[in-house]
């Protein structure tokens, strides 16, 4: 590698490697796009390779930019490495960008971020509230809180624990129709439930529980009303248009002033898993590490109590 490489020019080469977007990695790295797209140029002079293949909408690396990629990632990490040892109590600076569901970012994390805020006060933070599944390298999200099981095998998960799902409707719906005491009241009493989907995909709404011998079960069930975000589906469930089955967190407030009645305990679905991710990579900045702690700490108290936080 050409000595003249330095540490910049490589942070620049995988922002936008990371991001697959000249725009978005200048975005990310308050530069302007035209000084992104010249370091890079320049990096390639100096290897005498082309590191990225460009359409109009995207870019990817070529197999030497790759092989850099990978060597850059471990250089940049070494180097990380080495100025924090000099550097722990530094004033933690610099941008986060992140996302997660829009009742945990309303009803937990929002109301508690000024106080970490006041903490780090040179840090900024870009909170994404969204229920869909956001693509987050393509999107340039430093980490997200997912609930739900995590597939992709390019993404790091860290597990903080299961939130618990319960049953609930409106006191006016269940006056119509008749309080379920067990699955089977669902049809026999002709109760409809409100559908949830993030992706309008899964057409046919169904009551879900984990039986006492421990195995999933469903019942399908009519709906005549389908949302794609949560809080229509409370207001859905609190307009009296049929049982939710939702995450516990978030529905205190309408439980406890009676807008909603908890139906059908011991019949709900299994927990969802609650994790942190992030993209696959070696080093990850000392703000967001130290962002992921502040909000495991916080959700602590909202996860299952047989799911505990790593040590």
């Amino acid at each position: 590698m050409d000595a003249n490489i330095d540490l910049a020019a490589l942070r620049v080469f995988l922002q936008v490697a990371e991001l697959a977007h000249f725009s978005r990695a200048a975005d990310e790295l308050g530069l302007p796009k035209g000084r992104v797209s010249q370091v890079v140029r320049e990096l390639e002079a100096r290897l005498g390779s082309r590191l990225f293949q460009r359409t109009t909408r995207r870019v990817s690396l070529t197999s030497d930019g790759e092989l850099l990629a990978e060597r850059a990632r471990s250089l940049l990490a070494d180097a990380s490495e080495i100025e924090a040892l000099f550097q722990q109590d530094r004033q933690l600076g610099g941008r986060l960008r992140v996302d997660m569901p829009v009742r945990l970012a309303l009803g937990r994390v929002l109301p508690a971020l000024p106080g970490f805020l006041a903490e780090h006060p040179g840090l900024q933070v870009e909170l994404s509230c969204s229920d869909r599944r956001v693509d987050l390298v393509e999107e340039g999200f430093d980490c997200v809180l997912r609930v739900g099981a995590v597939h992709d095998p390019l993404l790091v998960a860290r597990p903080l624990g299961r939130v618990s799902l319960i049953n609930v409707a409106s006191p006016a719906y269940l006056a119509a129709r008749g309080t379920p005491r067990t699955p089977d009241d669902l049809l026999a009493q002709g109760h409809a439930l409100v559908h949830y989907s993030q992706t309008w995909a899964d057409r046919r709404p169904r009551f879900d529980w984990v039986g006492g011998d421990g195995r999933p079960h469903s019942v399908h069930l009519p709906a005549r009303v389908s949302v794609n975000h949560t809080d229509a589906y409370e207001v859905a469930a609190l307009a009296g248009m049929g049982i939710v089955q939702a995450p516990h967190i978030g529905l205190q407030a309408a439980l406890a002033q009676g807008r909603l009645v908890r139906v059908l305990a011991g019949f709900e679905p299994a927990p969802l898993p609650v994790n942190l991710v992030m993209s696959q990579r070696r080093h990850t900045p000392r703000r967001v590490r130290v962002f992921m702690d502040w909000l495991a700490s916080l959700l602590a108290a909202d996860l299952d109590d047989d799911n505990p936080l790593p040590s």
